[in-house]
Formats: structure tokens, sequence, C-alpha cells
């Protein structure tokens, strides 16, 4: 099922599955925002990270001698999400922990994603609440993915990252394959922006740690237009697109939890967590971006 959210400046869509957002569009221009899942290139729009964002060393979760598989970035941008809410003010979905979750991963938990619109801006919240008698840990982000070129008349080099403090970000390496190398380097130093090109993810993914800046978006260069996420607080913040020809969408990605570690352990107790709740007690957190146009 697809929900509408939309207000004098934007047109947000969301899916049910995944509590996923699928479009967002300008309406004084009609552009759309959000990339459009292309199979062939990255099937997704900006899924949701929960209960673990990145990858499983061994692809499993160990808890009490059990080992539970799992894929990357959890299970809770593959699953069906239920209408808890729905005027024009707001959408809520929300996930519950089911017998299909506790089979992956043995811990009762409600997810719920609340949507609200702000002028130019979307505001996407996240919720878990330990539904359980015992403690909940778990990882959580956010993974949007945003159209780049903006227009058929520009090209990768016309745009940049940019920060809103000068930065050296450090960067933890997951190379090459997704898993926490135990190295680390800068991307640069005292800069404020980022050029794109074509090859600066043929390597993967940046994982950024405890930037200083406030935003950071992804800005035409000859125009006003941009896009820039809220990123206060996070204390990883990842841009990533998928490796092909020509850029065809970039991701700016703030997480509160890192991927595995290479040969590191499955067990559960010793993963870095975003949050560990007592029973009864709630965890949020919330992206907000700004289209621009």
């Amino acid at each position: 099922m697809e929900y509408v959210l939309e207000n004098e400046c934007l047109r947000l869509t969301v899916s049910s599955h995944g509590a996923e957002p699928i479009s967002v569009i300008v309406k004084k221009t009609g552009e759309e925002c959000l990339w459009g899942g292309d199979p062939a290139v990255w099937g997704r729009h900006a899924p949701i990270l929960f209960p673990y964002t990145g990858k499983l060393p061994g692809g499993v979760l160990t808890v009490d001698g059990k080992s539970y598989p799992g894929g990357q970035h959890g299970f809770a941008r593959d699953m069906e999400h239920t209408l808890a809410e729905h005027t024009e003010e707001r959408l809520i979905l929300e996930l519950h922990s089911t017998e299909e979750t506790l089979a992956k991963f043995p811990f009762p938990f409600l997810l719920r994603s609340t949507f609200t619109l702000e002028g130019n801006t979307v505001h996407h919240m996240l919720t878990v609440e330990n539904s359980g008698k015992e403690k909940l840990q778990f990882g959580i982000g956010y993974h949007p993915a945003f159209v780049c070129p903006f227009d058929s008349n520009h090209d990768t080099e016309d745009y940049e990252f940019r920060f809103d403090q000068t930065e050296s970000p450090l960067v933890i390496d997951a190379r090459p394959n997704g898993l926490l190398s135990g190295q680390s380097y800068y991307l640069g130093s005292n800069l404020d922006r980022i050029p794109l090109t074509d090859r600066l993810f043929e390597n993967d993914s940046y994982c950024m740690v405890n930037l200083k800046s406030s935003t950071l978006g992804i800005y035409e260069k000859d125009s006003n237009r941009s896009v820039v996420c809220r990123i206060q607080g996070y204390p990883y913040t990842l841009i990533w697109s998928q490796r092909t020809e020509k850029i065809r969408f970039v991701c700016i990605e703030p997480w509160h939890s890192l991927t595995g570690a290479e040969g590191g352990s499955s067990e559960w107790s010793h993963r870095p967590a975003a949050a560990i709740l007592a029973p009864g007690e709630a965890f949020s957190t919330t992206l907000s971006t700004a289209f621009n146009r």
C-alpha cells in the first residue's frame, strides 16, 4: 500500500513495504527528488536500517549460544509495516515483532516511522520501543537515495557534497567486503566540500565519524538547488552511490551504529549498539531532509 502526505511545497509518497519513502516531488517544479529504484542499478529508494546497520560477521548473530542468519542492514526494510495513523499532518507506520522476526532477531520490539512535512522539509522520525521483558540492543540508520544529476542539463561534475563547517573527515574503512577492516584514513583535510565525480565511489562508501557539521547536502554548483540532510547528533554519516559508469543517484546516510568487523565476533552482546533499552523504554531519532528548488 502507498500513502501520500503533502503540503504547499512537497508531495511525499511512502510504501507500507519497509515504511520506505519512494517519491518526493517538489510541487512548484514537478521535480522528482528520490531515486526511482531501477533494479538494474539499485532497486531501493530510501530504506530504513534496523535492527542493525551494515553486515553481520559470518552472516549470523548469536544470542545465548544460538545463531540467527541475517542479511545486510537488517530486515525492517523488507517487511510489511502496518498503518497506525494517516492524517493531513502526519503518517505513522509500525512494525511489530512477530514469529517471523523472532526467528531472525530474538527480541520483541516495536518500530514506528512517523512522517511529517514542514515547508520544503521531510521529517522522518524512527522510534524503537522495547516490548519485551529483557533488554533490547539494536542498531539503526537511514539510507535515502537522491536523484543526481537533478536534470539532463547537468553532469556529475556539476555537483558537490557540502558540510556547514570545515571538516577533516575521518573514514572508518570497510573495504573490500563491507565489514570493518580495523583501518581508518582521512578523506581530506580542512575542507567544506567534496567534489562529486563518477569515480568517487569506485571503492564503495565512505563512513565518516563524529563530524562537527549540523548538515551535509548535495549541491548543484551553478544554482541554488540542493538536497540537505540534518546529520547533527549522528556519530556516523555515510555517502555512497552504486558503482556505475555515470552517477545516477547519491546517498547521504546518517547512522547510529556501525557494520560488523571482519573476523569479528557474531555474539550480539559484543556488537556496538545505537541503544540498549530496558523493558518499556523507547529510543527516537529523526532525519530531516530539505529539498531546495
